[in-house]
């Protein structure tokens, strides 16, 4: 015998918060491999002096999670995304921002 009363479970805020702090993590990698490879843009970046780049960078990274968060979350409210894709694209854009903050990776982009 089911129970048709008990409230179905909606995953997509869920989801949109899982998908949203990987796309801010592979957003911070690309702006810190940016802001090495590109002294002009390091210079923009370097919103406080002590951090350096580093301070625009994070910022940056912050204020594309938010936006990412806030949008998919909007977009998803009462459904069900597919988590096996959620969650595969999680991983690889974690793992790529990962990878873009390690600094033997960033160099062998740069070619240095």
């Amino acid at each position: 015998m089911s129970d048709d009363s008990a409230p179905m479970r909606v995953s997509g805020p869920g989801a949109a918060a899982v998908l949203a702090a990987a796309i801010g993590g592979f957003a911070l990698g690309v702006l810190a491999l940016a802001a090495d490879a590109f002294p002009a843009l390091a210079r923009i970046l370097n919103f406080w002096n002590p951090t350096g780049p580093l301070s625009g960078v994070t910022d940056i990274a912050v204020t594309v999670w938010f936006v990412s968060w806030f949008s998919l979350s909007r977009r998803w409210v009462g459904r069900n995304p597919n988590l096996q894709r959620v969650n595969l694209a999680a991983a690889l854009l974690l793992g790529g921002g990962l990878l873009l903050t390690f600094p033997p990776f960033m160099d062998l982009l740069q070619g240095k």
